[in-house]
């Protein structure tokens, strides 16, 4: 079963700066490009951070309140990061302001993978780096959603091939298999409570499927046997071992 690469998705001119790039530059590419943030490469174009609007607004706030600025830097280094949040507040150039290190992604790592470290790690985008972390693409919040877009009969020919016919050996007749909206509805008999097990679980992993509806029964009740007992044999027993 194969999974949308980030690299299906990625956007591969990336708007980006370098260490050296001025403050005032780094704004005026934010603004000129509309984005909320970029990455910032060194000489070998490796990605060595990011900055973000809240790292320019940190330095915003601290000239716009300029009678406050002993207390804030007072209070700043009560925090985790106050090193860093003291640094940006003086920054003049991309490499004083950005934050490091940078949250990366492959081309080949799945968007489900990536949609993790965006949670994970909060964060609106990733830079896309190659094996020797060049920068070759970025990848934000939207494009991810990319994914829920896929078009219902789709979803419905994949969990067929690759659920079905591919993983559990059944003919396409064997389930009837409905999707709507994504929620994918699963009806009709299997020979083993197995089956029905594998079924659920690897449609839900299929990209763009938001929930699955389970209807199928089974003939045997094959849970309370272990893998290697003849009841349980071939693909199926191979695929759970794998889990």
């Amino acid at each position: 079963m194969k999974h949308s690469k980030v690299g299906s998705v990625m956007v591969a001119e990336v708007v980006h700066a370098e260490y050296a790039t001025p403050f005032k530059e780094v704004a005026r590419l934010l603004n000129r490009h509309r984005i909320s943030g970029l990455p910032v490469v060194d000489d070998d174009e490796r990605v060595i951070g990011v900055i973000s609007e809240t790292d320019l607004m940190i330095r915003q706030r601290d000239e716009a309140e300029p009678e406050s600025r002993g207390r804030r830097r007072w209070l700043s280094r009560l925090r985790r990061g106050a090193r860093g949040t003291r640094r940006k507040e003086t920054a003049r150039t991309a490499g004083q302001l950005m934050s490091e290190p940078a949250v990366t992604v492959h081309a080949d790592d799945t968007i489900a993978e990536a949609a993790r470290t965006m949670a994970h790690r909060k964060v609106e985008r990733l830079p896309v780096v190659d094996e020797e972390d060049r920068l070759v693409g970025i990848v934000t919040r939207r494009d991810l959603l990319q994914v829920f877009l896929r078009r219902d009969d789709e979803i419905r020919r994949e969990v067929v091939d690759e659920v079905l016919v591919r993983c559990l050996w059944l003919t396409p007749e064997t389930l009837t298999v409905q999707v709507h909206e994504g929620v994918v509805t699963l009806t009709g008999q299997v020979e083993r409570r197995s089956e029905k097990d594998i079924a659920v679980r690897m449609t839900g992993h299929i990209d763009g499927v938001v929930a699955v509806v389970d209807k199928m029964s089974y003939r045997q009740d094959d849970a309370h046997l272990r893998p290697d007992e003849p009841a349980m044999h071939g693909i199926q027993e191979h695929w759970l071992r794998k889990r």
